[in-house]
């Protein structure tokens, strides 16, 4: 890696630009219209804007993140946390731009986004889950049904997304 894009903002931002000066590798900041002055535009060795200051139109906007990569000649992204970092089309585009994605492949994004179809390949590959239902809470009767049988308290998590097409243009 020769130029990372920080595809974040703030704190998260600022930690990744620190640790790749520790490395001597170069980055480039990401910003909406509304971080123009954020600390992580000025640490940076390069600061690019990606659009307007609604997230949806910048941070997770993927032709943009995308084109500021090839923009600035960055070779890989660093999703941080939130945003873009959890997306597995983010990550498939990357790869098909030929840009490095920091973090798990799409496939693996893919596989672990849905609870349920994670906990059953951690229970096939033998990896101990804690108690709970065999797959998705069909409503709120089987929720207090499987909540009784395991003993309380419970926490309920949503098992899949659902991705809204979201604004791709700047």
């Amino acid at each position: 890696m020769n130029k990372i894009l920080i595809a974040n903002r703030g704190e998260i931002a600022v930690r990744i630009i620190r640790a790749c000066k520790e490395m001597n590798i170069k980055t480039v900041a990401v910003y909406s219209e509304a971080d123009k002055d954020a600390m992580h535009t000025r640490l940076a060795d390069e600061a690019i804007c990606i659009g307007p200051a609604s997230p949806a139109k910048s941070y997770l906007n993927f032709k943009s993140m995308i084109e500021a990569a090839n923009i600035t000649g960055a070779d890989s992204i660093h999703p941080g946390f939130g945003f873009l970092s959890e997306n597995s089309q983010f990550a498939k585009i990357c790869k098909e731009s030929n840009i490095k994605f920091i973090g798990p492949s799409y496939q693996v994004i893919e596989l672990m986004g849905n609870k349920s179809n994670a906990k059953e390949l951690m229970k096939s590959a033998g990896v101990p889950v804690i108690p709970g239902s065999d797959g998705s809470v069909k409503g709120l009767k089987d929720a207090i049904k499987i909540a009784d049988k395991i003993g309380y308290p419970v926490m309920l998590k949503a098992a899949a997304r659902r991705w809204r097409k979201r604004n791709t243009n700047c």
